[in-house]
């Protein structure tokens, strides 16, 4: 009876945590249009230019309804996004479903990437440095600091210094589509993968280092040891798999906040993905 009653808890802990997302949705969208109400910028006037009259002026902003209320032009666009209309690029007249098809590939590739860092890499690092304590938990400190000193778009700029113009391994700047070669679309995606994952990756290994030193010093641990069981299925099999639930936790986290730094990487590699859009479309108010 308890196995079969235990799912909907879960169930209902997902649903009302989707039906909160909701109006937080709302929010958020609703924010991001005040927000730009207040930028400088005045988009008919930038379309037109500076040779526009003043007739051609009004008729634009009626033409784009920058003439009503922003409550109005909000419930407009929100009304037109739940039927799956987000509208056309003032500048290029695309839809912006199409300008999102063309690019999501782009940035989900980095993602994918990144967290195929965190969790090989991050994890490894921190399992290792619990075990094994020593320079490597000092070093992962210093990444880790340095990570919170330095943000990504920074560090990517490094990393096209030393990997593309000194070391020439990988190219600078640009992307290669899958459709022209594994080889060079993995190149063209290894430093925007460094560089929004690097201080990342620390994170993920100090939670797992963390959650690993505290499993590690258990009871059960101790048995597992003193029964003869290998060492190395003590630490996986055991050891990081009690460990794992804050680790995963983090993960989850810090995913969200790596596409926050892929916008500005991808900015800095000139890639076409979902960043580089988002930036070109706030520099032009569109």
């Amino acid at each position: 009876l308890q196995k079969v009653h235990a799912p909907f808890p879960m169930f209902k802990l997902i649903l009302s945590r989707l039906l909160q997302a909701i109006p937080l949705l709302f929010v958020v969208t609703f924010l991001t249009f005040f927000l730009n109400s207040l930028a400088p910028t005045d988009l008919a006037r930038t379309i037109l230019g500076a040779d526009s009259t003043p007739e051609q002026y009004l008729e634009l902003r009626t033409k784009l309804g920058l003439d009503q209320p922003l409550l109005v032009q909000y419930g407009d666009w929100a009304w037109k996004a739940l039927h799956g209309d987000l509208g056309v690029s003032y500048f290029t007249n695309e839809s912006v479903l199409d300008l999102l098809n063309g690019r999501i590939g782009v940035t989900l590739s980095i993602m994918l990437g990144v967290f195929v860092v965190l969790v090989l890499v991050g994890v490894s690092l921190g399992a290792l440095s619990a075990i094994k304590g020593g320079w490597l938990g000092r070093w992962l400190d210093a990444l880790s600091l340095l990570g919170l000193v330095f943000p990504s778009f920074f560090i990517a700029l490094v990393y096209i210094v030393v990997f593309a113009v000194w070391l020439r391994w990988f190219p600078a700047t640009g992307y290669t589509t899958l459709n022209q070669g594994f080889g060079p679309w993995a190149m063209s995606l290894v430093l925007p993968i460094l560089a929004v994952s690097t201080y990342f990756t620390s994170v993920v290994a100090k939670q797992t280092r963390e959650a690993m030193s505290d499993v590690m010093r258990r009871d059960f641990i101790r048995a597992l040891r003193a029964s003869g069981i290998p060492e190395w299925r003590v630490v996986l099999l055991h050891g990081l798999r009690n460990a794992s639930l804050p680790v995963i936790t983090t993960l989850g986290l810090l995913m969200v906040n790596a596409m926050a730094s892929a916008v500005f990487v991808e900015r800095a590699f000139v890639l076409p993905g979902l960043g580089s859009l988002a930036v070109g479309a706030a520099d032009q108010a569109d």
